[in-house]
């Protein structure tokens, strides 16, 4: 009998941080830690009526200490962590910082202690629309297309637009400001006890589908095209990276410090980092032309196939196509929403008001239950309005909303639009509306597929992944219905986590190959939900209806943000 080897994974997601402890034998989890970003939790450093949103480090360095600590106390301690042989992360991103040339991030220096501009960028920050928007039109300025490996479209979301935006918006960390790096490169530069910027190991994954490095221009377009953008941009190229490494390649051997500080050896490897739902997506076992669609506050919706399948087809609209970036040597395709457990939890939080805004005033209660009934209560909403919403009756004429809370991620980036709820009435209670978020969600959802299909990638199936998919039989129901395809839900509660694991065994040597890792772990799918097909022809025209409406609702906002000039209007 084999003896046991374990492997950390770290998924880095939006609000915490969880480490799991498997198994690299059998992909079993022996134990799991979260933790709850503290500045972040009390709302530090964000302003949403500017959609900026900053995450500190110290949020995620304690969280990785934490989590890590608690997962070996959890397994047994000193006899589990002998036998603990790797450590992968993923993370969010656009998530990117501006470091120094030892690679510190500027937030933990002297005087940028408090300055959301030394951060790190949240993907769901949207400060940087006008930028983005110059990056798009300077893009066409040059015979060789940059974009045409980002879908054709430059997002706010993204590396380049973000630092763009810090550097206009701060001169201070302008000066300071030596690099700019993702939080999936950081991590792992972190751990290895990295101090010289120009040796980190920048992942392919980030770098394809944010960065516009491609193999086929030899890594960044030329410092040219960024210098002629904006001067404050010159020199950053070369300062950034040319070679990109797939996750499957070690960043290092866990440091002196790191070791002594989570209780491991120095020999534990610790691999290139990623996106949490490029590593989802192995977690989740994925499979060419099968749509991993990691479920969260957005979507991340994952496809890899067949690099020789691809070779000559560009996918408009899309958040890139690399080679490598799931899976090595197949070309891992991204698209996503902008909003979908965000645009469930924006509604609770408006029913929710009297609760959090009133409850505290009450005369008739004391304040500690006044506290406990306001996180009960709102713990039940989205469960109670999903069982009610159910009940409903499908129509074609119900409340009609469209999904874009956070702007559009996919297809054809757009963070400018906002969202709109359509036919309402003095009928139109709390499930009704929340039946027509539920559709417009999974009607986002179809408008990806459909891309994809049209740009001649097939799609054979749907594999659910992340906390709507586990926690909502009712939108993963209507939205078979809606695409009109299985889907099938990983059973591993943590996905993106396991598929960090998967990573650090093969980082580990444990494995040779990201396939045989993911047929070794894999731990197969629990729940499976397949259209019903009496629904079939309402959706049909529901989906056109959302069609309609979001064509009206771009053009109305695409004119208020781009007015015509009054020489320009016809009399």
């Amino acid at each position: 009998m084999k003896q046991k080897l374990f492997v950390i994974g770290v998924d880095y997601g939006s609000d915490s941080v969880r480490s799991v402890l498997v198994n690299a034998r059998n992909g079993e989890e022996v134990a799991s830690s979260v933790h709850h970003y503290s500045r972040w939790r009390d709302g530090l450093f964000c302003l949403p009526s500017k959609n900026q949103f900053r995450q500190h480090p110290l949020d995620y360095i304690e969280g990785l200490e934490k989590t890590i600590k608690q997962c070996i106390e959890q397994a047994g301690g000193a006899s589990i962590a002998k036998l603990i042989k790797g450590i992968s992360v993923d993370t969010t991103g656009s998530t990117p910082v501006a470091v120094n040339k030892t690679g510190t991030p500027l937030s933990l220096l002297p005087g940028f202690e408090n300055n959301p501009n030394g951060m790190f960028v949240l993907w769901k920050d949207h400060t940087s629309i006008k930028e983005a928007a110059e990056i798009n039109e300077h893009a066409t300025k040059f015979e060789t297309n940059y974009l045409k490996y980002v879908g054709g479209i430059y997002s706010t979301e993204w590396f380049w637009a973000k630092l763009l935006h810090v550097l206009r918006e701060d001169q201070q960390v302008f000066n300071a400001c030596y690099s700019w790096v993702e939080h999936c490169d950081w991590i792992p530069f972190l751990l290895t006890g990295g101090n010289d910027i120009t040796k980190m190991k920048r992942g392919r994954c980030s770098a394809g589908h944010k960065a516009l490095w491609a193999e086929e221009f030899g890594g960044l377009p030329p410092e040219e095209f960024f210098s002629s953008l904006d001067p404050l941009l010159k020199g950053f190229r070369e300062r950034l990276f040319t070679e990109t490494y797939t996750a499957d390649e070690a960043a290092g051997k866990l440091s002196k410090e790191w070791a002594e500080r989570l209780g491991l050896s120095e020999d534990v490897m610790v691999g290139v980092g990623a996106f949490d739902a490029h590593m989802g997506a192995v977690g989740g076992q994925i499979e060419p032309y099968h749509l991993s669609k990691v479920m969260g506050t957005s979507t991340c919706d994952i496809l890899v196939a067949p690099t020789e399948d691809i070779q000559g087809k560009l996918i408009k609209g899309i958040c890139g196509q690399v080679n490598g970036s799931v899976i090595p040597g197949m070309m891992g395709l991204e698209a996503g929403q902008s909003a979908f457990g965000d645009t469930y939890a924006w509604f609770r939080n408006v029913l929710a008001w009297p609760l959090t805004s009133l409850l505290h005033k009450s005369s008739i209660i004391d304040q500690e239950t006044a506290i406990a009934l306001k996180e009960e209560m709102i713990d039940l909403i989205i469960p109670e309005l999903s069982l009610e919403a159910a009940k409903l009756p499908l129509d074609e004429h119900s409340e009609l909303a469209i999904d874009w809370l956070n702007g559009r991620r996919t297809p054809d980036a757009n963070q400018e639009l906002k969202a709109a709820i359509s036919g309402l009435g003095l009928g139109s209670d709390a499930p009704r509306i929340f039946q027509s978020l539920a559709e417009a969600t999974c009607f986002g959802a179809k408008n990806i597929v459909d891309r994809f299909i049209e740009e001649g990638i097939p799609v054979k199936g749907i594999i659910g992944i992340g906390g709507v998919a586990k926690k909502s039989p009712y939108v993963m129901q209507m939205m078979s219905d809606i695409l009109g395809m299985p889907i099938r839900i990983h059973q591993f509660k943590h996905t993106c986590a396991l598929g960090a694991a998967m990573f650090a065994a093969v980082v580990a040597g444990i494995y040779p190959t990201v396939e045989e890792a993911m047929a070794a772990m894999g731990r197969g799918f629990d729940v499976a939900y397949y259209p019903e097909n009496r629904n079939a022809d309402l959706y049909a025209k529901r989906f056109r209806q959302y069609r309609e409406l979001g064509n009206f609702v771009e053009q109305q906002i695409n004119t208020k943000s781009h007015p015509v000039k009054k020489e320009e209007r016809v009399s």
